[in-house]
């Protein structure tokens, strides 16, 4: 790996644990593993992707957005429910397949969790759903009996033990 690819993961790193909290940057990018950095024409970070998929595409906004593998790693280092929307089982086969989940689907959240922040949905046994971008407050995705509460970027079609 280049001094540049290590001089942008201690970056990322540090942009993970500002976004998602401590020890979010050592479970995204961990320093013994080769990761694979795609880059803007300007030479900038654009995506991260490890062995088994797209961690993070790093955005304009300094912001990480999750891939699957980017989730599965976050919701295995983070306590729960650390910016987790747990889904009720009537949900699981649509957010698995990549569809929105909706407020009056979900049973618990992550109170911190803010319209636009990066997010894992899972099921209550703690299995990753799918990622996306919360579109409501913790406290609207609760109260609201209707709405979009996650916008899914990608589903894991895969049923495993996925568990946090």
């Amino acid at each position: 790996m280049s001094d540049a690819d290590e001089r942008d993961l201690r970056q990322l790193r540090t942009v993970a644990d500002y976004q998602f909290g401590e020890g979010a940057g050592a479970a995204l990018f961990p320093a013994d593993e080769d990761l694979r950095i795609e880059r803007t024409s300007s030479g900038r970070p654009s995506q991260v992707h490890a062995d088994a998929g797209r961690l993070v595409t790093y955005a304009v906004d300094g912001r990480c957005t999750l891939g699957l593998e980017g989730g599965r790693r976050l919701t295995a280092a983070l306590d729960a429910p650390a910016y987790r929307v747990v889904v009720g089982d009537e949900s699981e086969p649509f957010v698995r397949d990549g569809k929105n989940a909706f407020a009056k689907f979900v049973r618990e959240v992550d109170p911190v969790v803010r319209p636009g922040d990066e997010v894992a949905v899972v099921d209550e046994g703690g299995a990753l759903l799918a990622v996306g971008r919360a579109e409501l407050s913790a406290d609207a995705m609760g109260d609201f009996g209707t709405g979009m509460a996650v916008k899914v970027r990608e589903g894991n079609p895969v049923a495993s033990s996925d568990a946090a």
